[in-house]
């Protein structure tokens, strides 16, 4: 009786032991250069769904080199980002991992993932070119081209070429009208700034309405972030916004996304949580917060974005675009865009 008694308690051992293993199994972790307030619903969401619970390290810079050097040893299942730049940096350095799910490639549109399905964008914001309302007015015919015409001298406001954000149009630029067209583009766009490239996008628009220019480059997404600011909703009256290229190429996308890590210790939740990110509701959630297009054409942006109007973005896939980013960044070197 008492060893029937103790293997019946080894049994019941090891089955608590089995199912507090799995409990424990049941987590993903994330590295994310993406803010709390726009991630920390959605993995809330994620997790009352499913029942796995989501661990996040936020950090504005410094993850991918972590990541690198953790190596195999990284507890990182997903990276999360808020701009293209950071996808190229984990898919070169041999950091991540392909992804072979239906509800990705049928979520997110070829254009705007990884053709070797290593990374895979969650939403899209334009490069916008903003004018002046008191001395401009709309312009919906404008192109990033016009920016480098003698009629803009000394218009024009923008952050440091070396943003992501800007090396990423110059690198449109390259891969639409090659190398020798886009550097006589780049230096005519300089000739013509009002002052040297400072600030970020929203300091531009403020340039703006200060008068220290007309035109102004700048995300969509600041356009929301300026109007739900009770200190900033002056400088977002003093614009209008203007989707470039309309006529020709289509307006340049920038993206915030995901990838998968090569060692991810939770892979299978990982791509479960990769999925959940590209459906609907956290589409929507993604969409309401942070003023950003759905990369899930079934997903509709939110009411204010939708007020700014329909438009067409340009079609070139991010891959192409992105084998262009290092000639981009040495062509801002030689036409000295920052000094």
């Amino acid at each position: 009786m008492f060893a029937k008694k103790l293997v019946t308690s080894a049994m019941l051992f090891t089955t608590l032991s089995l199912t507090t293993l799995t409990a424990l199994a049941e987590e993903v972790n994330i590295y994310s250069f993406r803010q709390p307030f726009l991630i920390n619903p959605i993995m809330e969401k994620f997790t009352e769904q499913t029942g796995v619970k989501v661990n996040i390290l936020f950090a504005k810079k410094g993850l991918v080199e972590r990541i690198k050097r953790e190596a195999s040893l990284s507890p990182a299942d997903l990276v999360l980002t808020s701009d293209f730049s950071r996808l190229m940096q984990l898919t070169e350095q041999n950091l991540t991992q392909a992804v072979d799910s239906k509800v990705l490639t049928t979520n997110i549109p070829s254009q705007y993932r990884d053709p070797d399905l290593h990374w895979f964008a969650l939403t899209t914001r334009v490069r916008n070119i903003y004018s002046s309302v008191e001395r401009v007015g709309p312009v919906p015919n404008i192109t990033y081209q016009d920016l480098a015409s003698p009629e803009f001298k000394g218009k024009i406001c923008t952050r440091s070429g070396k943003h992501p954000y800007n090396i990423s149009l110059v690198a449109s630029v390259i891969a639409h009208q090659g190398l020798a067209d886009a550097k006589v583009w780049l230096q005519g766009l300089k000739a013509n700034l009002a002052r040297k490239p400072q600030g970020n996008d929203r300091a531009q628009v403020k340039a703006v309405k200060d008068g220290l220019c007309d035109y102004a480059l700048g995300n969509s997404y600041y356009l929301g972030k300026m109007l739900a600011d009770p200190k900033q909703v002056a400088w977002a009256e003093a614009v209008n916004i203007n989707f470039p290229n309309q006529n020709s190429s289509g307006a340049h996308v920038n993206v915030s996304g995901m990838a998968l890590t090569k060692y991810a210790p939770n892979k299978a939740n990982a791509i479960k949580l990769m999925e959940f990110l590209s459906d609907d509701l956290a589409q929507q959630l993604y969409a309401q917060v942070n003023y950003e297009y759905p990369v899930n054409a079934r997903v509709a942006p939110s009411k204010l974005v939708a007020s700014w109007g329909d438009f067409k973005a340009d079609k070139l896939p991010l891959a192409e675009i992105a084998k262009q980013h290092k000639a981009a960044v040495k062509l801002l070197d030689e036409v000295k865009f920052d000094l």
